[in-house]
């Protein structure tokens, strides 16, 4: 078993889920190149590499396209199945109930795009898996940001008219060995409940114990140059594995971080 982008969050999820993988970063692999010569017939890919800066994919549509297409054909040459890591930022959010499997793709990003186009470039019998609002205790994500911002501010504006499924990396890569047992194909795999950005950081804070408030903004105030689904929860109607509630895995992912509320205010 093989696993790509084992620096970033889910990758280092990955790699615990599946101590027995071969875990290769980018340095190890840049997915935008050929694989190297050493990597000789996987079973399996989970293929975690991925351009995930929505906004600069904006600016630089060839770099990530590079990755998330380029990167999972490069993948796909070495000739296995892979688990294709995609995205809730296929959809164009303009219902008001969750996505499921059979609903039709209609990304409004470059980076959602570039997702979709790599679930294309995934080779047949893969599994194409798709999740929202990754956060976890490594990496760049919404809650170790929150953290920071929380820490130095008495009061952070977070945009309150998006809304999806916050997930737990860690819940993500536990059901991914319970997917390799399911047929391949695709399947919505992400976080229990919904919750906006806004909600999502007033539990952070709270779960954190840090007196800081949070001023509830519009998509448009806040100006980022890619368009976000106003609505992305996922869910499976093919009987996907269920994740815990994104509260519990925000809960666990404080403790990994060692959080101690209370700490400020």
């Amino acid at each position: 078993m093989l696993i790509t982008g084992a620096g970033g969050q889910l990758g280092r999820a990955l790699a615990e889920e599946f101590p027995e993988a071969l875990a290769l970063t980018r340095a190890e692999w840049d997915v935008a190149l050929p694989a190297p010569a050493l990597l000789d017939g996987p079973d399996v890919i989970l293929h975690a590499a991925a351009w995930t800066d929505v906004d600069g994919a904006e600016d630089d549509p060839q770099g990530a396209a590079a990755v998330n297409v380029g990167g999972t054909a490069n993948a796909a040459e070495l000739g296995a199945p892979l688990v294709y890591f995609s995205t809730d930022y296929v959809f164009d959010g303009r219902r008001r109930e969750p996505y499921v499997e059979s609903d039709g793709p209609n990304p409004l990003s470059v980076y959602g795009r570039t997702k979709l186009h790599g679930e294309a470039a995934a080779n047949e019998g893969s599994w194409i898996v798709r999740s929202a609002w990754l956060f976890g205790p490594t990496g760049h994500n919404f809650v170790r940001t929150m953290l920071r911002l929380g820490a130095d501010r008495d009061e952070v504006a977070v945009v309150d008219d998006q809304c999806g499924s916050p997930t737990y990396v860690a819940h993500l890569a536990a059901a991914t060995r319970e997917l390799l047992e399911r047929p391949p194909g695709i399947w919505h795999v992400a976080g229990g409940g919904e919750c906006t950005w806004a909600e999502l950081a007033e539990a952070i804070f709270e779960g954190a114990g840090i007196d800081c408030r949070v001023r509830r903004i519009t998509t448009a105030e806040l100006g980022r140059p890619a368009p976000r689904p106003a609505y992305s929860v996922l869910r499976s109607e093919r009987g996907g594995p269920t994740l815990p509630h994104w509260r519990e895995g925000l809960r666990e992912c404080l403790e990994r971080l060692g959080v101690v509320p209370g700490a400020r205010g």
